[in-house]
């Protein structure tokens, strides 16, 4: 099953982003037995200067952007077997146009991530590795002869298609991904068939939760977050990235009917789509704004109910939220739209509402409707779609595919 290989893992989410991450989250739990190095997305210099001002993320990297010192960290509460890698500075290259300026000033910034396989390879005298990438597809297409892992990896998230900024070059580049690698993971059905029209090679692996993480919700007495204090009224919330794949007006329509209720919107936000939307304007809405993921659980246990408000589109088609996982190992109902096939494999613990009016109703539904009984089945859900359980369906079809 498990295999001696070290693991080298990059992702388009850094360790310390603000929300959940898939490679983030199997690299926390590969290095439960294996050795991890978990490689940053690489910072350009265009978001290095742009952003050094406002907070930490670039400026405790500062010298491992600039001059290469102190690349390599231990993250405090994970296993010492991680080891979190910060490559030097790129050159933002995004938006250019496809073709020979694009093309030079990428192998340029291959030049600098695969400096950085290289020393760390030497460094840690790394032998046989498997190199997986998670969602990534600007960097580390095609490796160079002496950067040789035992296997390579791509793993699709989203449907790179309907993410506008990424989009540019990430169509194609997604696609040399895949037909490049031994094996492609995908985290949904729909992703699964449209891989596989680049690879034969092609598995479903499910987002799953951080068990231990969420489990706190119900283990534990954890304090009331702040912007709760005070407040004696039933809370739905939402937690995650406010962002374009919510379905605002849903949401005016449920706080408005539910105005006794408080809407709590618990995440960073990528876009202000809200704002046009006048989602912040209601008087029972509250944003939290970004939270570290350990505080999550507190949010999910002072909350009465838990919605995934997401709209229908070609995005959010190809979606298993993480979150649901999360949801559910609170214990807490959930209530989301029909907007993917994957959802829908929830309808058994979950409600899972076919429109607006049925969304909005299915609210008071479940509170209504809760139980012991409803909590410890949702949990039991939960608990086959841990990140542990990933990690082992992902060695078995390493061992399938060695066996081919």
């Amino acid at each position: 099953m498990n295999k001696n290989y070290d693991i080298i893992l990059v992702s388009t989410s850094r360790w310390d982003n603000p929300y959940s991450s898939v490679g983030y989250s199997f690299a926390k739990e590969f290095a439960k037995s294996n050795r991890v190095f978990y490689i940053d997305h690489p910072i350009s210099i265009k978001e290095f200067l742009s952003e050094y001002s406002n907070g930490d993320m670039i400026k405790s990297r500062k010298g491992a952007l600039l001059y290469g010192k102190n690349k390599y960290r231990k993250i405090e509460g994970t296993s010492d077997k991680l080891v979190v890698v910060t490559p030097k500075l790129t050159l933002p290259i995004n938006w250019l146009k496809e073709g020979a300026v694009y093309d030079y000033l990428s192998k340029l910034n291959d030049k600098i991530v695969y400096s950085t396989i290289r020393e760390l390879v030497k460094d840690y005298n790394i032998k046989e590795y498997v190199f997986f990438n998670s969602y990534d597809p600007f960097f580390f297409a095609s490796f160079p002869e002496d950067i040789k892992p035992k296997i390579k990896v791509y793993q699709t998230i989203d449907d790179i298609s309907q993410e506008t900024y990424i989009a540019r070059h990430g169509i194609r580049l997604e696609k040399e991904q895949a037909r490049s690698a031994d094996i492609t993971l995908a985290t949904s059905r729909e992703l699964s068939k449209s891989m596989s029209k680049y690879s034969d090679k092609v598995y479903c692996i499910p987002n799953a939760a951080d068990f231990s993480l969420f489990q706190r919700a119900v283990s534990e007495k954890l304090n009331k977050p702040k912007e709760l204090v005070g407040v004696s009224k039933k809370v739905i919330t939402y937690t995650g990235n406010i962002g374009t794949r919510i379905n605002y007006p849903l949401l005016i329509e449920a706080a408005k009917i539910h105005h006794d209720k408080i809407l709590m919107m618990v995440g960073p936000v990528s876009t202000d789509d809200f704002k046009k939307s006048g989602l912040d304007q209601l008087p029972n809405v509250v944003f939290t704004g970004a939270k570290d993921i350990n505080d999550l659980p507190a949010y999910l246990q002072h909350s009465d109910c838990l919605l995934i408000p997401f709209e229908y589109s070609l995005l959010t088609k190809s979606i298993y939220p993480l979150k649901v996982n999360e949801y559910l190992t609170s214990g807490k109902p959930v209530i989301s739209t029909a907007f993917s096939d994957d959802i829908k494999d929830f309808a058994d613990v979950a409600y899972i509402a076919e429109n607006e009016t049925q969304f909005i109703s299915m609210i008071d539904k479940a509170l209504q409707e809760d139980s012991l009984e409803l909590v410890e089945k949702r949990i039991e859900k939960a608990q086959t779609n841990t990140w542990e359980a990933r990690v082992h369906q992902f060695w078995r079809i390493i061992d399938e595919v060695e066996a081919s």
